[in-house]
């Protein structure tokens, strides 16, 4: 069983009200033209005409060298937080059927990239993946990335630990 997860409401609001991001700028603000533009908090797509947030965003709780960031999408007002269902139905949320590949990479419990873990998978594929990455002793969660321009999409770990 794994749970997939966007970004927490803790940070969303941090951005919400004008905090910056891990370059250290507010974000910008833009509207849609409702092509491409996910919200990693909700982890739906923003519809054409809504306002959105653009900035960049640090993933992992700690600073190190293996702590990617890259820009990501947020709507600009409050949205809620997505409820992670995959484990129960095996719906994937919206952001994940928007593109036909991704790029999961698996990491350790010190955040750091395991080696050979990486791989682009078919959006029909995502969950075979995700349990047999997870199942190496090593992994202890993955990123699913954009597979062409390697934006972070959202997290997967298991639902429950061994």
């Amino acid at each position: 069983m794994v749970k997939i997860t966007g970004m927490s409401t803790a940070e969303a609001t941090h951005f919400w009200n004008g905090g910056k991001d891990a370059h250290g700028n507010k974000p910008e603000r833009a509207i849609s033209d409702g092509k491409g533009n996910p919200c990693r908090h909700c982890l739906s797509m923003i519809e054409e005409g809504e306002a959105y947030l653009i900035l960049s965003y640090r993933p992992f709780t700690t600073c190190q060298p293996y702590a990617e960031q890259g820009p990501v999408f947020l709507h600009a007002d409050r949205c809620p937080v997505f409820e992670p269902d995959f484990a129960k139905n095996g719906t994937l949320p919206p952001v994940l059927q928007d593109s036909p590949l991704y790029l999961m990479r698996g990491y350790d419990s010190d955040e750091r990239i395991v080696y050979g873990s990486g791989t682009i998978t078919d959006t029909n594929q995502l969950r075979q993946t995700a349990d047999r990455l997870l199942a190496e002793e090593k992994i202890t969660f993955l990123h699913v990335r954009s597979a062409t321009n390697n934006c972070w999409q959202a997290r997967i770990e298991p639902d429950e630990k061994p």
